[in-house]
């Protein structure tokens, strides 16, 4: 039985209509969603414990990292820096420095990313620079690092930054690669 030409044009005009507002509602939702701040990558890692309780002693030691980073914090507020990579954006820059600094341990809202207390490091004048292999970008002569506080499973302190702005390893993976100084024991 043939279908009529009424029911053969209120068809597809139902089809596109639906999709027209399912369009339109979608690209609502989008623009709701950017507009309040939504970021799937905002909500994929669970925040760090903010560290509260750190003092001096836990602080003062020597500190390392990978491929020869080392940072010596003491008591009266000096450090010593070895080859102590840029962080976050700066990191890809490729440059490492070396010298005396001054480090403090501060709760200052605007110093990290998280809550709670952070140490900031400044080093007045690298009396030392080296490049990690396949970079050539020339090393700042003064720098200044802001580093996360965080403890471990056995409670122990741990003092980290961000690379690249805190930015996903890889499409989707909703994991923020981190710079990690741990004490020696």
């Amino acid at each position: 039985m043939p279908l009529s030409r009424a029911s053969t044009q209120g068809g597809p005009r139902i089809v596109d209509t639906i999709l027209r507002n399912l369009l339109a509602y979608g690209v609502l939702a989008c623009a709701l969603l950017t507009m309040t701040g939504w970021s799937p990558q905002h909500y994929a890692a669970p925040p760090v414990p903010a560290v509260y309780d750190a003092d001096l002693s836990e602080i003062v030691g020597t500190w390392r990292c990978v491929d020869g980073t080392e940072v010596v914090f003491q008591a009266d507020g000096s450090a010593s820096v070895t080859l102590l990579d840029g962080q976050e954006r700066d990191y890809a820059a490729g440059w490492r420095l070396s010298g005396p600094a001054r480090w403090r341990l501060t709760e200052d809202r605007g110093a990290g990313r998280n809550l709670g207390q952070h140490l900031r490091l400044v080093l007045p004048a690298a009396t030392g620079t080296a490049t990690r292999a396949g970079t050539v970008t020339k090393a700042p002569g003064r720098y200044s690092w802001t580093f996360e506080l965080r403890r471990d499973a056995r409670r122990s302190l741990e003092l980290y930054f961000f690379l690249d702005g805190g930015t996903t390893t890889g499409p989707g993976s909703g994991r923020r690669v981190a710079y990690v100084l741990e004490k020696d024991a």
